[in-house]
């Protein structure tokens, strides 16, 4: 029900998001095309673990809408059920079965009758992995011992050749691990998974033709003036985003002259709260240390517009996957990671943490600037105190 009412797609555009993800479109640009978020598009993708679901049908044998209103206009007139069977061409008992589940002769309706028999018809066939324990402990141990499904399929038809009970598909492991309400195999076991994607993505996917990393009017990191890439003058910044679980995120920010490290609280991975947050801090800093910050291609930095407006501070950008155009940031990130491990969420720290984590990194003497700590160097080139 929760799904139905997040969503709310008719079951038109359900078959069209359906098909552009197999067509191998995006989250967002199915979201476009429908008028919805990603995330939307998301929350109806992912418990089916990116599995179109078989689209319903009615059993041949199944008694149709048709057949019900003649069911009900015979009882209104109150001709015999013998008599309505042998016209619709059934036996009595399917008749006098139909007519006793839904409310027996006085209450019987036959839209209300056609409505409550197909949602009583939802029985999901039970998949093989669930019906046989011995051949799911034995796929479940394959995938721990990081083996491909598609190995475990064709092994399992080797060794036991004459046994189709212990036969599986592939396609059915997937499905078990995608799909989770199935309840079949446990969660954890996708880590094993060569790609661990979290859902199953079409052959036809692709990163092609989408906004990812693309900046408008960015400007780029080889327009940046000499002074900034030979590190002599304080106040150029590079800046990223250090990422836990669950989607959290801190901004960091590394003084190229010193490594003074600056770590900011942000709500979210968009680019509003990363450009605000960074507006906010940058304003914080004396006039001498506002000189420009160089960032990726993330599109976190997409409204770079508003922040150069607000702060008077050049925005640079690197050119698409190239991290060691800001190995200054990288490094601080790595670093950081003894603070942050991986897997850790980081929406939990409060900016008073976050400074006081900073704080640490920034008095600890570096090999690089000969054992003199972040803090003293930058200290030294602006001739005042500054602690964050």
């Amino acid at each position: 029900m929760n799904q139905k009412r997040t969503s709310g797609l008719s079951a038109e555009q359900k078959r069209s998001l359906w098909q552009r993800w197999k067509d191998g479109e995006s989250l967002s640009e199915i979201g476009r095309s429908l008028g919805r978020h990603a995330a939307s598009i998301n929350s109806i993708v992912r418990p089916h673990g990116g599995i179109m679901p078989p689209e319903r049908t009615r059993s041949a044998r199944a008694l149709t809408l048709a057949e019900r209103e003649e069911i009900s206009r015979g009882i209104r007139a109150d001709v015999s059920i013998r008599q309505i069977a042998a016209a619709l061409g059934r036996s009595p008992s399917t008749v006098s079965r139909e007519v006793a589940r839904h409310g027996g002769a006085s209450q019987y309706r036959a839209t209300m009758a056609d409505a409550r028999a197909w949602e009583l018809a939802k029985r999901p066939k039970q998949c093989v992995l669930a019906a046989n324990a011995k051949l799911r402990r034995l796929v479940a141990s394959k995938l721990r011992s990081n083996w491909a499904p598609q190995q475990i399929a064709g092994w399992l038809k080797l060794q036991y050749a004459d046994n189709n009970a212990m036969h599986v598909s592939h396609e059915t492991i997937y499905r078990s691990l995608y799909v989770q309400a199935r309840g079949v195999l446990e969660a954890e076991l996708m880590k094993h998974l060569r790609t661990r994607r979290l859902m199953r993505r079409s052959k036809n996917a692709t990163t092609k033709g989408q906004p990812r990393g693309q900046i408008i009017d960015a400007v780029s990191i080889r327009e940046r003036p000499a002074e900034v890439e030979d590190r002599a003058i304080p106040g150029h910044w590079e800046g990223d985003l250090l990422s836990g679980s669950n989607n959290t995120h801190i901004a960091t920010l590394v003084e190229r002259h010193s490594r003074f490290t600056v770590l900011l609280k942000v709500r979210g991975k968009d680019t509003e709260s990363v450009v605000s947050a960074l507006i906010k801090r940058v304003l914080k800093l004396p006039t001498e240390l506002r000189g420009s910050i160089t960032w990726d291609r993330g599109t976190e930095l997409a409204q770079h517009k508003k922040f150069t407006l607000a702060t008077d501070v050049p925005m640079y950008f690197c050119d698409p996957q190239s991290p060691w155009q800001r190995g200054t940031n990288e490094n601080t990130n790595g670093l950081l990671r003894q603070y942050f491990p991986k897997g850790t969420r980081l929406d939990g720290y409060s900016q008073a943490e976050l400074n006081k984590i900073a704080s640490q990194l920034n008095q600890r003497p570096r090999k690089t600037l000969g054992f003199v700590t972040p803090t003293d160097k930058l200290n030294a080139a602006v001739g005042v105190a500054f602690t964050r």
